[in-house]
């Protein structure tokens, strides 16, 4: 006897007994061909009502041809045998298609005699509803089934789960499989990338350990050259001492000034610790919280064992899950491609740092602009290092999600229970993990953060002193050369006006040298202070249409060796008085301009002296400090 399957679904019934309320009934409907082929060949249409939640309702009816024939003459029905199956199942797709609906045009009725379902016969009628009337289009008599035909169906229901069991523990064997496989290809892959991660940390520190080293020895150079200047200095130039000294005053006064700023900063990063320690705190106490509800979660596990029953509906939705797990796994693997190629993108813009550091030694506005470069790639960095994290976020919440489809899972047996506690024990490690990774990640981003801001003070550093290098080289070149002009002119014994009232004497760039007075044959040192904010303005000459400038000069008695000081003499009023006449200007050959490495530098000039409106003329233009310098000040140069 062979059985041809060709319609199985659940369908909402409406139960009407004798003296009791109509109620619905969810009643799976399986209908099947029998063909015996032994004496005879021929054909029977069974039929069998089941509930899925109570194994012991069962009812059959099984129609021959004969019965087919009684049955069409007593409901007058237009079909053969042979198209009634197919007529019955359309039907009952009607029925389903209108059962969600308020008023069905189509349903089924299950009536009994009797006022409950207790082993009694029942009819199953096909009712069409109308405003007139409610037309009955078949209906069929169902016998209850005996002790003998439950248990058949019960043994072949058991059959059926243990045939979807063991496919489900396959399909969660291979599942399990692929999970491993991929898990430890990420660890892998996640350890790689720290020890990567680390190398570059280890690279990063030595550079800037360099750079800090490189920078300080610069430092301790050009304090011992400002030392040496101001051993030679201090010898020649006594008066200028203790203004250097209220200069280092001042510097040490904003150096304190700046380590209690420092101070009131590390207070404020030691509260944000210990408001970090308090949030630590707190989350430790909700993963107890969490655990008292995995906990919880572990009891109502227990509780779902009782309810076996469901597990015939839950078989198809459990293949889609599977199927949406693999999608889900095959989207994880992409997610962490695309990570791969961030730390890619990483390493290239490390590389690319670090050549644009080697320009910037080189030149201070190749510098800067790689620097701005470098600030717009870290922030995109962070801005994708951000993207990941939330990335991890939803990864951990569709594990979340994950975990709970498999606790669901637990309910089919005993053994996939045990399985299924592994899995979550291992994916709350892999969540542990990935949450570990989420802080480094975070933790080497503020590292990275922290370099850049050092890098960034240290440019700024070396800039600034740069800057201070350029303007003293300026004004020290310059003022050598003044003095060794002045130098030249005393040797060569230029016109000079010796006044008994103690007239002060001019210098080529008509400044005051000293005053001279008429007491004493030699003249005191004056600072140079005194000369430049006791300018004097050029004195033009009175002949005719042309207009000379004349100069007066005084030796200076410490400036000249101790020969020259014994010989100094003086030129008569009548060779100046004639140089006026003619209109010459005074000048000195080409070979007294020449810069000396004996000269002796100038400091302590005023701002107000060097930006002064009768001074800049005479001033070359290197050195003059630049407006647009940027960084410090000139004042902070020159102090006034």
């Amino acid at each position: 006897m062979a059985t041809e399957q060709i319609f199985d679904r659940a369908v909402s019934v409406r139960v009407r007994g004798c003296g009791c309320e109509e109620r619905r009934l969810n009643i799976r409907v399986n209908v099947e061909l029998l063909s015996v082929s032994n004496p005879v060949h021929k054909k029977d249409l069974a039929v069998r009502l089941t509930d899925d939640t109570d194994p012991f309702f069962l009812y059959n009816l099984v129609i021959s041809e004969e019965d087919f024939q009684s049955l069409k003459s007593q409901q007058g029905l237009l079909v053969d045998f042979s198209a009634f199956p197919q007529k019955f199942i359309d039907l009952l797709q009607q029925c389903i298609q209108e059962q969600n609906k308020d008023i069905p045009r189509f349903l089924l009725q299950l009536v009994s005699s009797a006022p409950a379902l207790d082993h009694t016969p029942v009819s199953l009628n096909v009712v069409e509803t109308n405003p007139f009337k409610h037309l009955t289009h078949l209906s069929l008599k169902f016998l209850p089934g005996t002790d003998a035909e439950i248990k058949k169906f019960l043994a072949n229901c058991l059959k059926c789960l243990k045939e979807d069991k063991m496919i489900l523990e396959q399909k969660l064997k291979k599942t399990e499989e692929d999970l491993t496989r991929q898990l430890s290809y990420t660890q892998q892959s996640l350890s790689e990338k720290s020890r990567e991660l680390d190398k570059l940390k280890n690279e990063w520190t030595s550079y800037t350990t360099a750079l800090s080293n490189k920078h300080s020895q610069e430092l301790t150079s050009e304090k011992e050259r400002a030392l040496q200047a101001q051993t030679q200095y201090q010898q020649q130039h006594e008066q200028q001492k203790k203004e250097l000294e209220n200069l280092h005053q001042k510097s040490i006064q904003q150096l304190q000034n700046r380590l209690s700023e420092l101070e009131v900063i590390n207070k404020d990063l030691t509260e944000r610790r210990y408001k970090g320690d308090s949030t630590v705190r707190e989350l430790k106490a909700k993963l107890s919280g969490l655990e008292d509800e995995c906990q919880r979660a572990k009891q109502e596990v227990l509780s779902l064992r009782r309810e076996n029953t469901t597990l015939d509906a839950e078989c198809h939705e459990k293949e889609k899950l599977i199927n949406q797990l693999q999608t889900r796994v095959a989207v994880l693997e992409q997610e962490i491609k695309d990570k791969d190629q961030l730390v890619t993108r990483t390493k290239e813009v490390l590389d690319a740092t670090q050549e644009q550091k080697v320009i910037l030694e080189e030149s201070t506005e190749e510098k800067q602009r790689h620097i701005e470069k470098l600030e717009t790639s870290i922030k995109s960095l962070s801005a994708e290092l951000l993207k990941a994290n939330e990335i991890i976020k939803k990864l951990q919440g569709d594990l979340k999600t994950l975990m709970n489809k498999l606790k669901l899972k637990n309910t089919v047996t005993i053994q996939q229970e045990k399985l299924l506690v592994e899995k979550e024990e291992k994916l709350q490690k892999e969540q542990r993990e990935s949450q570990e990774m989420g802080q480094s990640l975070q933790k080497k981003e503020q590292e990275v953060c922290k370099l850049q801001e050092q890098l960034e003070s240290t440019i700024q550093k070396l800039e600034e002193s740069k800057q201070l290098l350029k303007t003293n080289e300026n004004v020290i070149t310059w003022l050598n050369r003044q003095l060794s002009e002045v130098q030249m002119a005393k040797t060569l014994g230029s016109p000079t006006s010796v006044h008994a009232g103690g007239r002060a004497a001019v210098s080529p760039l008509g400044m005051p040298d000293r005053p001279s007075f008429h007491s004493s044959e030699i003249s005191s040192p004056i600072s140079p202070l005194y000369a430049f904010q006791n300018f004097l303005e050029p004195i033009h000459s009175k002949n005719g249409n042309s207009h000379s400038l004349s100069l007066q000069v005084q030796l200076n008695s410490q400036l000249l060796k101790p020969s020259q000081r014994s010989h100094a003499h003086t030129v008569p009023a009548a060779g100046h008085a004639a140089n006026k006449e003619n209109g010459d200007q005074l000048r000195l050959e080409s070979k007294y301009l020449k810069k000396k490495d004996d000269s002796i530098p100038l400091r302590g000039l005023s701002q107000n002296t060097l930006n002064s409106e009768y001074l800049r003329p005479y001033l070359p233009a290197k050195a003059l400090p630049s407006p647009k310098a940027a960084g410090t000040p000139a004042s902070a140069y020159f102090p006034g």
